[in-house]
């Protein structure tokens, strides 16, 4: 992985090195990921080098907590969280490598960050998004399916783009989604999902196929596989065109997907499933959202609670 900024000793380059090749092909993590663990990483090497430590393994936990300290004037709370979690995944492989005898890290607390509830739209506010985008040009039809099928099985904008023809099976009303860290779920797609595509598949896609389509589903006019930011894009000329005033993106609709599934009675357990969530603490986020909803409509319609 290429570096940014001034090159550190070989024994930080090694140590680097190493701990991203793990991360990469023992847990499989995304690329964003790794670049933002080598960002971190890269940080913490350039403050200890000049600090006075010139080999990893002689940082101490009073290295750490001044690095950290350091930080902390120039990082939100939730890069400080990062940074410090990346910072132990690193001691705690170097300890598990036997490069260590003791994680310098152990006796390091994190700090605690406030959990912003994400954004929801109604189920109307969802139709009316999807509606938008409808419209006679073929473009209007690729839109639209896409819509549908944020909405309708939760994906992520990265999984929705690395989509081939082969992981629809439309007999079974199913899809397969790539998640993070290279693992696959095969998950239902409702009835307007899998009409948006058909319309899509055969009035749309048709007319941009090329040598460099290979399977991809979602394409742009120039044949190629759509990117992230064209959904983007998209959903936010749709948001406006409908009058949606929120910042939407496409997480909004995988937002709204859990919201809505967890409103209809679907249990927690069902809900990290259908997401990919390998941790359901991350899927509990979303009954949070939901008693934030059912408050709003107290405050609404209580007779006590007007002021």
């Amino acid at each position: 992985m290429s570096t940014a900024g001034p090159a550190l000793p070989p024994a930080w380059e090694t140590a680097l090195d190493t701990f991203l090749h793990h991360c990469a092909v023992d847990r499989g993590l995304a690329t964003a990921s790794l670049e933002a663990m080598h960002h971190d990483l890269m940080r913490l090497g350039a403050y200890a080098v000049e600090a006075g430590p010139p080999d990893p393994d002689q940082v101490t936990d009073r290295d750490l907590r001044a690095f950290l300290l350091n930080s902390a004037t120039e990082l939100a709370a939730s890069s400080r969280a990062r940074l410090l979690s990346t910072v132990r995944s690193f001691y705690r492989f170097r300890r598990e490598e036997g490069c260590l005898d003791e994680d310098p890290t152990a006796t390091i607390l994190a700090p605690k960050t406030s959990r912003r509830l994400p954004t929801v739209l109604s189920v109307r506010q969802v139709e009316e998004l999807i509606e938008s985008a409808m419209g006679p040009e073929p473009a209007d039809g690729r839109n639209a399916a896409i819509l549908e099928v944020l909405y309708g099985c939760g994906a992520r904008v990265s999984e929705l783009c690395g989509l081939d023809l082969n992981d629809l099976d439309q007999d079974e009303a199913t899809v397969l989604l790539r998640g993070k860290g290279r693992k696959q779920r095969r998950v239902p797609l409702g009835e307007p999902a899998l009409q948006a595509l058909d319309r899509y598949l055969l009035e749309g896609r048709p007319l941009w196929a090329g040598p460099k389509s290979g399977g991809a589903i979602f394409l742009n006019q120039r044949g190629g596989r759509l990117s992230r930011v064209s959904v983007w894009n998209l959903i936010k000329r749709a948001a406006r065109d409908c009058g949606l005033k929120a910042d939407l993106s496409p997480h909004t609709l995988r937002h709204s997907f859990a919201t809505h599934l967890l409103e209809g009675g679907a249990d927690l357990r069902v809900v990290q499933e259908l997401l990919g969530h390998a941790d359901i603490s991350t899927t509990e986020i979303y009954t949070h959202v939901d008693r934030a909803w059912l408050t709003e409509a107290w405050l609404e319609a209580h007779p006590r609670a007007r002021r």
